[in-house]
């Protein structure tokens, strides 16, 4: 399973190649443009988190990985190698939804090993001036968050989604990620955006949008949502609790991460019944045990 694209912050042109992995594998970027070097979606590779979610070990760099992580949790792919021949992966439409095609494409397979899930047992609560995220104890995985733009299409906005019965196909894998035609300059000056346009963002003028039309009225909180769900993926398994956050951003989402597999007290590890991953699962009864692609 192949795509080709550029990245969203370097422009740059990469070929992905998503391939099935053993049980316990866990996801595991490879740079073939490097030889194969492996870097493992997991915490303690995170690196830079501003615009994106960054992956770095050893000096080399998986840049922009919080899509298709979160199409992985959505689909409920435990194991798979992404093989990349750049540093950054595609943006493709800027949603989850083309990674998804993709995989659906390949099929998933049950693997025999039973899925291990992240059980949170006590409350984690973290502020930044206006920004907030939290976790608290649940039995299913839902998210509720909220964002505030200045912009007369967004405002205050919030959405909560429990991620199951294929809550995250219909609801999330669709939104796109968005910016400013204003803020252009300033952050193609930083060296971000190199790759944006018309086709992989929604370009927000100062009192309305350039390519409409929006796949949802609120497509911005969505997006959020879809962008946290990758983030979370990096604590290794999924998640069963309860995610509030108020314009968190990518940074919080990766410090709750940090904060979450630091203390060993607030989770456990479980392993549900099949009937039970059924019920839990945000994709189908395909994906109820360990799955690969």
């Amino acid at each position: 399973m192949e795509c080709s694209g550029v990245g969203l912050h370097s422009g740059a042109p990469v070929t992905m190649r998503i391939l099935p992995a053993p049980p316990g594998t866990g996801i595991v970027f490879h740079r073939v443009d490097l030889d194969g070097f492996e870097i493992e979606a997991i915490s303690r590779n995170v690196a830079r988190v501003s615009y994106a979610t960054s992956l770095m070990k050893k000096g080399v760099l998986i840049s922009t990985t919080e899509h298709l992580l979160s199409a992985f949790i959505g689909l409920g792919v435990d194991n798979a190698i992404v093989e990349l021949d750049n540093l950054e992966l595609p943006i493709l439409d800027g949603s989850a939804l083309p990674f998804v095609d993709l995989i659906q494409q390949a099929g998933l397979r049950k693997q025999r090993r039973p899925r291990k899930y992240l059980k949170i047992l006590q409350e984690v609560e973290m502020r930044e001036g206006n920004k907030f995220i939290s976790v608290y104890p649940a039995d299913t995985y839902s998210v509720s968050y909220s964002i505030n733009f200045p912009h007369p299409l967004i405002g205050k906005e919030t959405f909560q989604v429990e991620l199951s019965n294929g809550s995250y196909l219909r609801k999330i894998a669709p939104a796109r990620t968005f910016g400013s035609r204003e803020d252009e300059k300033a952050m193609r000056n930083m060296g971000l955006i190199r790759g944006a346009s018309r086709e992989n963002c929604i370009v927000l003028t100062r009192d309305g949008i350039e390519n409409g039309p929006l796949r949802f009225s609120d497509e911005f909180v969505r997006h959020k949502v879809l962008d946290l769900v990758g983030d979370l993926a990096l604590l290794g398994h999924p998640i069963l609790g309860r995610i509030v956050a108020d314009r968190a951003g990518h940074a919080m989402h990766t410090a709750l991460v940090s904060r979450i597999l630091r203390d060993k007290t607030l989770w456990e590890e479980v392993t549900l019944s099949e009937e039970e991953q059924e019920r839990h699962s945000s994709y189908s009864s395909q994906a109820t045990a360990g799955s690969s692609l």
